[in-house]
């Protein structure tokens, strides 16, 4: 089966949330990205339920489900919504986009930049956290099955050094929307096929460069 990963789209800055964890909406702009990911995936009005997409799974954070949204109502199908794909972040009380980082929270973005988790995250709880979810949902779909991930940066950018043996957890930039591909099949083996795709939303992408940050 073919899993088809895609990093939300451009969320809001939150500087702290009064509930103790940031959970921001997409801004216009992200949810112009997410709109794209519509034709992107062959799931426009013409393809719907017959675009070949057999399942679609979002992250519980908002910036994952808005982001899956606009393909959900194409293919006429709710996404489902899987607790364990929620990025590292998602107690803390603070969001920055990428391209506000290194103004903003400079110790982060040098993280970043080195491929590296923040300091308080568990390394290894969260790639098993992850790794046992997207294989959850390859276990869902059998054949030539499409299944469509909606998650986050750190999310797919950990799975994806788990597959590739690679040490560090943020080894590729991943920008908003893009869309990574993985085929899976049943003798365990994963290829990672494609990563980042981004032609379906690079005018959009001009003022927020990608990154692997979540």
């Amino acid at each position: 089966m073919q899993l088809v990963l895609v990093r939300h789209a451009l969320p809001e800055l939150v500087r702290g949330a009064s509930s103790g964890k940031a959970d921001p909406p997409l801004t216009p702009h992200g949810r112009a990205q997410a709109d794209r990911l519509v034709a992107a995936l062959g799931a426009g009005s013409a393809a719907g339920a017959d675009s070949g997409v057999a399942g679609l799974y979002t992250s519980p954070m908002s910036r994952a489900r808005d982001t899956a949204a606009p393909l959900a109502a194409a293919l006429g199908v709710p996404p489902t919504v899987v607790d364990d794909l929620r990025e590292y972040d998602a107690e803390v009380a603070h969001y920055v986009p990428v391209h506000e980082m290194a103004q903003l929270d400079p110790g982060a973005w040098d993280r970043i930049r080195a491929g590296l988790l923040p300091a308080y995250v568990d390394v290894p709880a969260f790639t098993a956290r992850v790794t046992g979810a997207l294989e959850r949902v390859v276990a869902a779909h059998e054949g030539r099955a499409t299944a469509v991930v909606v998650a986050h940066a750190g999310v797919i950018n950990t799975w994806l050094a788990h597959l590739l043996g690679i040490a560090r957890p943020l080894a590729f930039p991943l920008d908003y929307a893009g869309i990574t591909r993985v085929v899976a099949a049943r003798d365990g083996r994963r290829s990672v096929r494609t990563v980042n795709e981004i032609a379906h939303v690079a005018d959009l992408l001009t003022s927020v460069a990608g990154t692997t940050e979540g």
